[in-house]
């Protein structure tokens, strides 16, 4: 089993930057693939990026690149998602996944981010 923590959530006014980090433990020489998700109010749950565990692969939603950046600390066990000019419409709860291979077979309980002004 894998258990992931995530933190960093919270309110930014729009423009704003935030950075997410989520900490895994336990079985973590299983993971293949880190990343992370997001789930509005009212909307399914929706990739948001993800992070190759042992190589250099980087993913992306088309709607976030240029603005978030995905990255690891192998030593600390960590995954950060820096997020930079906020919108609104980036408001919801922001989750983090780990993969065995690149479905998500473990979740984190998730943070909230709300970006308003």
């Amino acid at each position: 089993q894998v258990q992931l923590v995530e933190s960093g959530g919270g309110l930014v006014q729009p423009g704003g930057s935030l950075r997410l980090s989520c900490a895994a433990s336990g079985s973590i020489f299983t993971i293949n693939r880190m990343g992370w998700y997001r789930q509005a109010p009212g909307k399914e749950r929706e990739f948001v990026a993800a992070i190759s565990w042992r190589g250099s692969g980087t993913y992306y939603a088309d709607s976030m690149k240029g603005r978030f950046t995905i990255s690891r600390d192998n030593v600390k066990n960590t995954v950060y998602l820096q997020m930079n000019s906020l919108k609104p419409e980036d408001t919801a709860v922001y989750y983090c996944a780990g993969s065995v291979i690149t479905t998500p077979d473990y979740w984190g309980q998730g943070t909230q981010v709300t970006v308003s002004s």
